[in-house]
């Protein structure tokens, strides 16, 4: 395979010339020297050589990724080794003999449990201030790129709005077992279970969090390995609702069959906490094996089209949703920007700072990390 060369833009060229020919002695009149002409033939000056792969680690969903990393591969000529279906928890075991470049992650919590593990580390891509500092590390060792708000998906068919709960804390209430087919949860070691319960125990502590943990162990009909699974079975009648992230009811709009449900987005009355949100994104891993490879990926994530195919088929929201992600015309009117929601006053960067508890928390409380 052909080696690929990273270059840096001919502005940033000319502009770095430019500065050094405009320094020196104030006191001299010799003109500052021209500036050799940029190529004429529209390619950039080589600067920075690549590797010839790059390895990325995954905990998303393949069929959300792939055609992300094969879009790097054909804009780049760079490689990617993919290992889809690996965690953080992968990654702490390999830290003394670090594989991976870049870890795509579900949850920020679990990238900033890697940083304060010292398993990432800073950096400074160009496009970076792109990202909001609310969603990206103080050194940029990590960032989000999409949001996405926990809620209940329901069977129009089997309950209306009205009468759905509209709080997380109405699961407390056992009543909602006795509905037609009860409610449906994920397991406990779900990332997006694991960020739900971080966020729990940063606004209640974590007595209130391990009753409610084992209020819905209990009061819970169905327990999945994952949303996809809870939206399919809400869809298909199986359960009246469940506890999911909000793009999986996008993505059960799109089903052909099953596909008259609703969504509650959480917490939204006054004097209530606001919907608990999470986000998806990328870690710069310390001391990979193709660092100048992983520092060319996240300055290519972080133009505007590429942002927009981090969504792909997940169909989430953007955090920078002026870069105008498109959905299916069964999703867009169902559309609700961030801006317009009542979101839970957290930092979602303190997620980190719960997330090695949070698995405990929840194991004690009785909801079992896997399907048993």
């Amino acid at each position: 395979m052909k080696k690929a060369v990273k270059v840096l833009f001919i502005s940033m060229l000319a502009l770095s010339l430019l500065l050094v020919g405009c320094g020196g002695n104030n006191n001299t009149q010799t003109p500052a020297p021209t500036p050799d002409p940029a190529p004429s033939n529209g390619e950039a000056v080589e600067q920075v050589q690549l590797e010839d792969q790059i390895v990325v680690y995954s905990s998303r969903n393949e069929r959300f990724v792939q055609d992300l990393l094969d879009k790097f591969t054909a804009d780049t000529g760079v490689e990617v080794v993919a290992l889809h279906g690996a965690s953080e928890l992968q990654l702490m075991e390999e830290r003394n003999n670090v594989r991976a470049d870049i870890f795509i992650s579900n949850d920020l919590g679990a990238l900033g449990y890697l940083h304060m593990q010292d398993v990432l580390q800073g950096s400074n891509p160009a496009g970076i201030e792109s990202i909001p500092a609310e969603f990206r590390a103080d050194d940029n060792a990590y960032f989000a790129v999409s949001l996405r708000s926990r809620g209940f998906i329901y069977n129009k068919d089997m309950i209306t709005a009205e009468e759905m709960p509209k709080s997380i804390e109405d699961l407390f209430d056992p009543k909602w077992a006795d509905l037609e087919g009860g409610y449906a949860i994920t397991r406990g070691g779900n990332g997006g279970m694991i960020g739900n319960v971080s966020a729990l125990r940063y606004q209640w502590g974590d007595e209130k969090t391990a009753e409610w943990i084992q209020a819905i162990s209990a009061n819970a009909e169905g327990i999945y390995q994952g949303h996809g699974d809870i939206r399919r079975a809400v869809g298909a009648g199986e359960h009246t609702f469940g506890l999911v992230n909000n793009y999986y009811f996008h993505q059960q709009l799109v089903e052909p069959t099953n596909n008259n449900v609703g969504f509650i987005y959480l917490d939204q009355a006054e004097g209530q906490m606001g919907v608990v949100a999470n986000a998806a994104g990328v870690g710069l891993v310390k001391g990979g094996p193709n660092p100048n490879a992983a520092n060319a990926f996240l300055e290519w994530l972080l133009l505007p089209e590429n942002q927009v195919q981090f969504v792909g088929e997940s169909l989430e929201l953007l955090i920078n949703s002026h870069y105008g992600a498109v959905y299916p015309p069964e999703v867009q009117p169902y559309i609700v920007d961030s801006s317009e929601l009542k979101i839970q006053d957290m930092p979602i960067k303190e997620l980190g700072n719960f997330f090695e508890d949070t698995r405990k928390l929840i194991e004690d409380s009785g909801l079992h990390l896997d399907l048993r």
